[in-house]
């Protein structure tokens, strides 16, 4: 990994931070792929986009019907 995309990660990660009102560091706890027979959906707001088979790094489990995630972009 070059020094570029170690900044470009670590400005994402902060962003990521302020935008949910997340502290401290992030740690993925589990991956997961979305249902590839899923309906792809746009996102807006603070919902991710999902494609069908794409895979999503798990950060937390916020309650029984949300997930906060992130994909390989690091959105």
């Amino acid at each position: 990994m070059t020094l570029k995309e170690c900044k470009k990660e670590e400005k994402a990660d902060r962003e990521f931070q302020k935008k949910f009102k997340f502290e401290g560091s992030i740690n993925v706890l589990t991956q997961m792929m979305v249902d590839p027979a899923a309906m792809e959906k746009r996102g807006g707001g603070k919902n991710l986009p999902l494609r069908r088979g794409e895979i999503l790094d798990v950060i937390q489990f916020t309650n029984q019907e949300q997930i906060l995630c992130r994909n390989s972009q690091r959105r």
